[in-house]
């Protein structure tokens, strides 16, 4: 299939569009290469996708810019007509959502928003959404299902989450659009964004430098492998696409390994396999932060066959061993 991606040069874009091109997809995607991190980080993730676009002589169509033009982000859907949008680029982050609200509105909200109409407009049947799972806010119930009430978002980040997937619910109702929208739970791995606590934290280990702990470090988050990530946006694209006009799909699906672990446990486990010890520095609790997030995937295997296989246990040994082959490059 043709499938474009937004957000293509980041974390979890790049591993998406690897996986599609190593499947043999025709892949393009937007990216505005903003400095919310490094830029030369999403550049090299981007060279890395021509590389293998090159040894399976295929080729990656990257186009940079911002999903809030609308005459670029209509220009380039007609240009290249994708079967599927997989709606990855976003101001991410709960902490920085706080202090830059207006802006996180306007990509977030306003973005998805344009997208959905150029949808519309070019009748691009399918679309995938990835919301979070930072919409739960402050439930109370654990594990957190699909069907909970979000009404207690406890961040501008979690509010800008929960209105992408209620304008997703507009266009699916109005124009027959087959949508999923996808709440991630905590993404590691290779490629990891640095200011996500498990690279940020390996990377102040290596560096025998502080690690800061808001509160406790009893918080607990499930953190999912990008692996398994990847494998259910794939198996929620394939679900999207088996929608007709007749009888369009729309869903929201939880995407975690369904497992919590603490902050001080994670530590414990960056500790064990790079062999360093860490030098904890326990502050004050920051507002937006929720004391757990915990995934209940009994509705993601039922619907979509997502059954996610790399345990944390397994999965801080080989994000170690990328880090450590890369940390000179970043």
């Amino acid at each position: 299939m043709k499938i474009l991606i937004t957000g293509i040069a980041g974390f979890i874009g790049s591993h998406l569009a690897e996986w599609l091109i190593q499947n043999d997809h025709h892949v393009s995607g937007i990216d505005n290469l903003n400095d919310f991190y490094s830029p030369d980080l999403k550049r090299a993730n981007l060279q890395d996708l021509q590389q293998v676009a090159s040894q399976k002589a295929a080729s990656v169509k990257f186009y940079e810019g911002d999903i809030r033009d609308e005459v670029f982000v209509l220009e380039t859907l007609k240009k290249e007509s994708p079967d599927v949008i997989i709606h990855l680029a976003a101001m991410a982050g709960v902490r920085p959502s706080i202090q830059r609200p207006l802006l996180y509105e306007d990509v977030n909200c306003r973005g998805t928003l344009i997208l959905l109409e150029a949808c519309q407009q070019l009748n691009i049947r399918n679309f995938i959404f990835g919301s979070s799972s930072s919409v739960y806010g402050l439930n109370q119930k654990v594990p957190f299902a699909e069907d909970d009430l979000v009404n207690q978002p406890f961040s501008p980040y979690a509010q800008t989450k929960r209105a992408g997937e209620l304008q997703c619910r507009v266009y699916h109702e109005l124009y027959k659009i087959n949508i999923a929208c996808l709440r991630f739970f905590t993404v590691y791995g290779p490629r990891q964004r640095p200011d996500l606590a498990i690279r940020k934290f390996t990377d102040l280990i290596f560096n025998n430098k502080k690690i800061p702990i808001f509160g406790d470090g009893s918080f607990a988050r499930d953190f999912t492998y990008i692996d398994d990530i990847i494998d259910g946006i794939v198996k929620s694209m394939q679900w999207a696409c088996e929608g007709t006009l007749m009888a369009p799909r729309y869903d929201i699906f939880n995407l975690g390994e369904s497992a919590t672990t603490t902050v001080n446990q994670m530590i414990d486990l960056i500790e064990r396999n790079s062999g360093i010890k860490a030098l904890r520095d326990y502050q004050p609790q920051m507002p937006g932060d929720v004391p757990i997030t915990f995934a209940d995937i009994s509705k993601s295997k039922k619907i979509l066959g997502y059954n996610p296989q790399t345990k944390i246990e397994e999965g801080i040994p080989k994000f170690i061993d990328w880090y450590k082959n890369h940390s000179k490059k970043s």
